[in-house]
């Protein structure tokens, strides 16, 4: 499958998240989505991101989007993570990568001299008619989430 491009439409996908849900982008369409990957559930950083974006899924909400967070931890931890946290979107777990492969977010990373493939934190903007209008890569925490919702207030 080929990974996403800017201006075009994202193929559809289907994804097991927290609540017991299935996501399916087709599903979506009629409304924005924010896909946001992250490396681990209950990592400072990972923690910090998804608590900005709960801060501010009321105006998210307000502008008819949607908030999916991903990374390739199980459900179980997911719902914790979730629950610990209050984040009021659900979590995809991706553990066979497939969601990872298509927005092409796996690289080569660098953790005490060793060298190990995770997931470099990225976030997607997929307008209601199932196209990816950003994509941020290599994200730095402070003030993403807010930068996102910038991006959705410009659409």
């Amino acid at each position: 499958m080929p990974s996403v491009e800017l201006g075009q439409p994202v193929p559809d996908f289907e994804a097991s998240a927290t609540g017991d849900q299935t996501i399916r982008l087709a599903d979506l369409r009629g409304q924005n989505v924010v896909i946001y990957f992250y490396p681990k559930d209950n990592t400072p950083g990972c923690t910090s991101e998804g608590q900005d974006f709960r801060d501010l899924m009321k105006a998210f909400t307000e502008l008819d989007t949607e908030i999916f967070g991903v990374s390739r931890d199980g459900l179980k931890a997911h719902e914790n993570f979730r629950a610990k946290h209050e984040f009021p979107f659900h979590l995809i777990s991706d553990k066979d990568e497939s969601l990872c492969k298509l927005f092409d977010v796996i690289k080569l990373k660098k953790l005490y001299g060793k060298e190990y493939l995770g997931i470099d934190r990225s976030t997607f903007l997929i307008d209601a008619e199932g196209v990816l209008r950003n994509a941020w890569r290599g994200v730095k925490v402070k003030g993403h989430a807010q930068e996102v919702l910038e991006a959705v207030k410009a659409l």
